[in-house]
């Protein structure tokens, strides 16, 4: 099977904190996402100009995308990024990891940047500046390039842009693909709360949440929420950190334990790359346990190390365990 995402194409600058002090001076949302202008992130790039960072092609979708991609899927992704470095980087890096990049070039704005903030509890704050992602239009889909692709893997955070998720989706379903939606963080989930709900009940075949961006769109907790998130889909997951995972699918609930990790270093991209380990197993038609038991593996694995990426040496070790 081959696996198409749709996302924010942005590089992701990693910033470990000692304290929590500068998410305060900053006002962010502690282990939520705020979408910013360029003004704004010109101010937190100065504050940061001198503290230790990491850098790497990101968006959710995207992450998902690349674990997929080291699993041995064949994957595409469609984004924008400027004409500069930064976007040439960010190429280089997704084209590196395997993926089929179909990204498009802005020509006058430069490349999205998310500087993930790492809080002392490994949370991660998100100060996202959409650059070059934000001109992602409908235009820029079409039937011809999600033909042979059989899973679409759409983000929670391009709900900004809702025309083209709808038309994407609409497009999947077309295709006869399957439609994956990995839900923003909570204050953005629950900003659109009605627009998700209607995406899941009409086109969404596999939702991703934790348990705050469950609790934001249901206002329930983690079992009563998956309940009624799998009303509305055929899979549903809601991640709940370091208890695992709840997953239903056909009425039935499953309780996938989390792996043993020694050290949390950074949440960057645990749910990201749990849905590349979920939706690897969907691929192999593998059951709901055994995918959410994948999906484990994977986002344990990166929380041990800081960013979204999982180091190579690590894959070896993935596969083993598969």
């Amino acid at each position: 099977m081959r696996i198409i995402g749709i996302g924010n194409a942005l590089m992701d600058v990693l910033v470990p904190l000692k304290s929590y002090e500068l998410i305060d001076k900053l006002e962010l949302p502690h282990g939520g996402m705020l979408m910013i202008d360029r003004e704004r992130f010109d101010v937190i790039s100065h504050t940061i100009k001198d503290l230790e960072k990491e850098y790497a092609a990101g968006g959710s979708a995207a992450n998902t995308i690349y674990g997929l991609s080291k699993l041995g899927v064949e994957t595409s992704f469609i984004g924008i990024v400027g004409k500069d470095e930064v976007g040439d980087i960010y190429e280089n890096d997704m084209i590196n990891s395997g993926v089929n990049c179909l990204l498009k070039r802005s020509e006058s704005t430069p490349t999205g940047c998310a500087t993930a903030l790492v809080t002392p509890d490994s949370e991660r704050t998100f100060a996202s500046f959409l650059g070059a992602a934000q001109e992602l239009t409908p235009k820029n889909i079409s039937e011809e390039l999600f033909t042979g692709h059989d899973i679409l893997h759409i983000e929670g955070y391009l709900l900004f842009n809702y025309a083209i998720v709808e038309t994407a989706m609409k497009m999947a379903k077309k295709l006869g693909m399957l439609v994956s939606l990995d839900l923003a963080a909570h204050n953005f989930v629950e900003e659109n709360r009605p627009i998700i709900s209607d995406l899941l009940k009409n086109y969404v075949d596999i939702c991703f949440a934790n348990e705050e961006e469950a609790k934001a769109l249901t206002g329930l907790s983690p079992h009563q929420a998956l309940d009624k998130i799998a009303d509305m889909c055929d899979y549903a997951v809601v991640k709940i950190g370091s208890k695992g995972s709840l997953i239903k699918h056909d009425g039935i609930v499953d309780e996938v334990a989390p792996i043993k990790v020694d050290t949390v270093v950074d949440t960057t991209g645990a749910g990201d790359l749990f849905a590349s380990g979920f939706i690897y197993g969907i691929t192999k038609k593998f059951s709901a346990e055994k995918c959410g038991q994948l999906g484990s593996i994977l986002g344990g694995t990166v929380i041990q190390n800081y960013g979204a990426r999982i180091p190579n040496n690590l894959w070896k070790e993935i596969y083993k365990s598969i």
